[in-house]
């Protein structure tokens, strides 16, 4: 009698529940009655009535899917007047709209690099930019976090390579901001490109939430590439790559995650646009959303609470272990209100988390009751 091939999966579930590192689905209902600090619709957008208009409306007169990649039937005009305005809101030249921001930083990382480069990313770079570095047959220097001269001591040690920093803006665990100032100089003496996530930076960080490359005064500038996801502060669905036209053009005719997968639904599209045009009209969310993250620090500090200083919307509360984060998570969400959990192998430094993001549309109220939750049920 022959062995079931997938006995092994049995054996990996008992570990992980030993660790309690077990991970499951918990679909929410359309109407949750949870105050919601785990999501991350930093501005609010996500059922703003403009937004879930526009993307009916653009469900409507596209259709419900963009029935092939991008280079088949995947483009509408919709796909390209939110490129146009994406690139123009950032400050880039030009923009490309993927299906996800996982599949945008697949793309960035694997066409701006390849066999012969030195693709130079920080450990503490989110999961996409790592899969991107294995995928792209470069060779991979991995440096310790927020570290720029490990960052230009590494470039050093490969002259003639062609080289590729790659870093998120703000970083998903901690909630804290890359030295992109410091990164960009180091490039700029090394003749190395630098590829920036603004996943957490769009919409929060910046003169109006144009993202931490325009804070910075970088936005455009020689040398300096984004991604951005439309699932964050945009409340949509989907991803893009920001910068030179030539390098837009470069990944058409090269990133397989362009090339191979189908375009991003038009409903998605219509609902990134609308939120953009809303991000334009009400810059003030931005500052909102800093500020709410900035209350939510202080208060738990001031309550005992071991917290992150956020840059911007994210703000980590360090949890006793594994198994006490979960048990913490769940005991907030019995009292009503919903936050992340991250524990390894999600936190590249171990310490397990409650994750909580702050939303612009949080009142003082709200964000007084979370504060409450969060302490009654610590640890």
């Amino acid at each position: 009698m022959t062995e079931d091939p997938f006995d092994w999966i049995d054996d990996e579930s008992r570990r992980r529940e030993r660790a309690g590192l077990v991970r499951s689905l918990r679909p929410r209902p359309a109407d949750s009655p949870l105050l919601d600090l785990a999501g991350n619709d930093y501005l609010g957008l996500t059922r703003h009535p403009e937004v879930t208009e526009a993307a009916a409306g653009a469900a409507r007169r596209w259709g419900a899917g963009a029935t092939g990649s991008r280079l088949v039937t995947g483009s509408t005009a919709l796909h390209a007047e939110l490129e146009t305005e994406l690139a123009a809101f950032c400050g880039f030249e030009a923009a490309l709209v993927f299906s996800s921001g996982y599949a945008a930083n697949l793309a960035a990382v694997t066409a701006l690099s390849g066999r012969g480069s030195l693709v130079v990313s920080d450990a503490a770079n989110h999961a996409s930019i790592v899969d991107g570095c294995r995928l792209s047959r470069a060779e991979t220097a991995i440096v310790p976090h927020a570290a720029p001269e490990a960052v230009r001591k590494t470039l050093e040690a490969h002259p003639g390579w062609r080289g590729l920093v790659v870093t998120d803006a703000v970083f998903s665990v901690d909630g804290d901001a890359a030295p992109l100032t410091e990164l960009a100089a180091i490039c700029r003496e090394r003749s190395a490109a630098l590829l920036v996530d603004e996943a957490h930076g769009l919409g929060v960080l910046g003169e109006g939430g144009r993202g931490a490359l325009a804070g910075a005064g970088l936005a455009g500038a020689p040398g300096v590439v984004a991604t951005l996801t439309l699932s964050k502060a945009l409340g949509s669905q989907g991803g893009a790559v920001l910068g030179p036209a030539r390098v837009i053009d470069h990944l058409v005719n090269t990133a397989r995650s362009f090339i191979f997968d189908t375009g991003l639904a038009p409903a998605a599209a219509g609902a990134a646009l609308a939120s953009l045009r809303l991000l334009r009209r009400e810059p003030e969310r931005a500052a909102r959303v800093r500020a709410v993250a900035s209350a939510l620090h202080d208060g738990l500090v001031a309550r005992g609470l071991v917290a992150v200083r956020p840059d911007a919307a994210v703000v980590s509360v360090r949890a006793p272990s594994p198994e006490g984060a979960l048990a913490w998570a769940a005991a907030c969400r019995e009292a009503g209100l919903a936050v992340g959990c991250f524990r390894p192998p999600a936190v590249p430094d171990g310490i397990s988390r409650l994750r909580l993001t702050a939303r612009a549309d949080l009142t003082d109220d709200q964000v007084a009751q979370a504060l409450r939750t969060i302490v009654a049920t610590a640890p």
